[in-house]
């Protein structure tokens, strides 16, 4: 400055027009170093996420964003890049959901690197608004039909849908179930999708699934594979007259069950404690079906809308005297 050669006194970072820099002492300029998507994930990925089908997700998840960024390295995640992502996935036809799915996984991982000190830019993540999907739960008969089509092929697979039923267990949750998880008319299922155990009193057909299942093996359904199960359910949807149903899928029988729980006065706060949701929000998608209850507020109008006409036709009759004395 004023002719004189300009040397920092210290360390510092710091970005300008998207270009990220490092001023060492002495006014030398060092360009960070540098990473991918890819790179973090390998670095970070296995501290993250669980070994298993959601970490299976997250890693398509992460290489897909990697496939359609135009600039694969950086030293810093800006907002622009973030919202070229987000419009590149909704033009490809993503849903708010997938692309909130999506963003998730994205988010926690650049949250470590960014924590560690990888990137020093992190942008704001926003969840999109997504809009509230049908709930297809089974009505009594439809139960019966579909059971009973899913028992004539295998024994062991109805018994594991009435158990799903009258738990709301997700699938994984039940074939994860141990002989020590069961205590009494409880279960425990420790292997869940939030990482949280819970435990949930067992109805009396549950218990019976249950004790029909042969001790052998580490649970009562640990024998099962999961895709031989969803080869059954399909076949059996077929049998049931329900092949043009696309929303019958095994994740129906939790649906069911929340669906009862509501329809049955349970609180929606009990609800999800039952199925293990972290949010509240989760659980408001069967709130709808407690709509019945909304009768007990009509008779609370009613009262209302009496007392406001006596009130009118008491105020009325002063009114009727006094014209009839001016006259």
């Amino acid at each position: 400055m004023n002719g004189k050669p300009f040397v920092a006194e210290s360390y510092g970072a710091g970005s300008f027009s998207g270009l990220s820099y490092t001023l060492r002492a002495g006014g030398d300029f060092e360009r960070p170093a540098t990473h991918t998507l890819v790179t973090l994930l390998d670095r970070y990925g296995d501290t993250l996420w669980e070994g298993g089908k959601h970490k299976a997700n997250v890693v398509a998840f992460i290489y897909d964003l990697y496939d359609m960024m135009p600039e694969k390295e950086f030293s810093g995640f800006s907002q622009d890049m973030l919202d070229r992502l987000v419009n590149a996935l909704r033009k490809r036809g993503n849903s708010n959901a997938t692309i909130n799915r999506k963003m998730s996984a994205l988010s926690k991982l650049l949250r470590k690197a960014h924590k560690i000190g990888d990137i020093n830019v992190l942008p704001d993540f926003t969840r999109q608004k997504e809009r509230a999907g049908r709930v297809r739960f089974l009505e009594h008969d439809e139960e019966v039909r579909l059971f009973a089509a899913i028992g004539a092929r295998n024994e062991l697979y109805q018994r594991l849908c009435i158990f799903l039923v009258d738990s709301g267990a997700r699938l994984g949750e039940a074939l994860g179930l141990r002989w020590n998880d069961l205590q009494g008319s409880m279960a425990t299922f420790w292997i869940t999708k939030s990482g949280r155990s819970r435990s949930v009193p067992l109805t009396t057909r549950a218990r019976k699934a249950i004790g029909h299942a042969t001790a052998r093996g580490l649970g009562p359904f640990s024998s099962i594979d999961q895709q031989q199960f969803r080869t059954v359910w399909k076949a059996a949807k077929q049998d049931a007259g329900f092949l043009d149903d696309p929303d019958l899928v095994p994740h129906v029988l939790r649906h069911t069950c929340a669906s009862r729980l509501v329809r049955g006065g349970i609180d929606i706060r009990r609800v999800q404690m039952w199925l293990g949701h972290q949010t509240l929000q989760m659980t408001m998608r069967y709130a709808h079906l407690a709509s019945h209850d909304l009768d007990l507020c009509v008779p609370v109008l009613e009262r209302a809308s009496q007392k406001a006409s006596m009130s009118a036709r008491t105020n009325r009759v002063p009114q009727q005297a006094q014209s009839e004395q001016a006259c």
